[in-house]
């Protein structure tokens, strides 16, 4: 592995999947592999879980680590031939290469605008420190793929099921906010990579890029959807109407009743009994915290396979 932007980047997904959850038993057993070897962690949003659990991976690699939060950097220009007589001070083709000579790998996290869908979908951000940087870059979440929180995802399913095709849906639910397609992107790219039975339910109106859905079933009755089902996950805004809340149905917010025996997922954070019910979350079907914890083997997988490549 040279870089890692989208799950597309795996090259042997069961292969590394496996090797995650050694690495889980035997955190340090490769210690010396980022031995005077430096991640330069870049976030243009903020973060609890990804910056936490990248740290200790690279850590458990023996990596040094440096943080930047961007907002409190200059503010970078991306756009080619822009007039930098504003607010930017730094142009990213400079910023790169700069930063490339201080790290070993950058790690790059920032969201989508959700109000420009063409700018969102270029991907401009991650995509201008691929081009600009002379080391590899990571994917800490972007504006249509959070490949990190999708391989953790992998990692926890494999873990939980006892069964040899398990039943997966991926749901939306009610939130205050329209939030970002990137989880549910990548969540979708790394089931039909696996052996999964996924289902997608969402109110009409909430379909997802149909590019990333393919021929991926798409129930619009979520008590429907969740009949039979062993793991239960995430929500998002409009991709046809880009970004917009369509309407705040609370019928859609997963309980009790409606999971069944099914597991619940989800990447954090998440507004309690909004999208779903305590009795939910603090049941022993909740498994977000084991979820939270592979975030760190995620991490440290991939930052491995890089680390064996530089």
């Amino acid at each position: 592995m040279k870089q890692y932007h989208t799950i597309h980047d795996i090259i042997d997904l069961p292969s590394l999947l496996e090797e995650a959850l050694q690495l889980k038993k035997n955190p340090y057993h490769f210690e010396e592999l980022g031995k005077r070897k430096t991640i330069v962690m870049l976030f243009f949003n903020a973060s609890l879980r990804t910056r936490l659990s990248t740290e200790k991976a690279a850590k458990n690699l023996g990596m040094e680590v440096s943080i930047i939060n961007i907002s409190n950097a200059w503010n970078l220009e991306f756009e080619n031939g822009a007039i930098m007589n504003l607010d930017k001070a730094e142009h990213i083709k400079e910023a790169a290469k700069v930063i490339s000579q201080y790290a070993d790998i950058i790690a790059v996290r920032s969201f989508p605008s959700l109000t420009d869908k063409a700018k969102d979908t270029s991907e401009l951000i991650l995509q201008s420190f691929a081009t600009y940087a002379t080391v590899p870059v990571i994917n800490m979440e972007s504006a249509t793929a959070h490949p990190m929180q999708a391989l953790a995802d992998a990692i926890t399913i494999t873990e939980q099921s006892a069964v040899r095709k398990p039943k997966v849906v991926l749901s939306w639910a009610p939130h205050p906010k329209a939030l970002p397609h990137s989880v549910a992107n990548s969540f979708i790219n790394i089931m039909q990579s696996m052996e999964m039975d996924l289902t997608i339910t969402h109110p009409k109106g909430y379909e997802l890029n149909p590019e990333i859905t393919k021929e991926t079933p798409i129930e619009y009755d979520q008590e429907l959807a969740f009949k039979d089902a062993d793991c239960v996950h995430k929500n998002w805004s409009s991709f046809t109407n880009y970004g917009k809340k369509l309407h705040e149905d609370e019928n859609w917010k997963i309980t009790k009743d409606k999971l069944g025996n099914a597991k619940f997922m989800h990447c954090l954070p998440l507004r309690r009994n909004i999208v779903v019910e305590d009795a939910v979350l603090d049941s022993p079907q909740s498994i977000v915290m084991e979820q939270a914890n592979n975030r760190t083997y995620a991490a440290q997988v991939v930052l491995k396979k890089i680390l064996e490549n530089i």
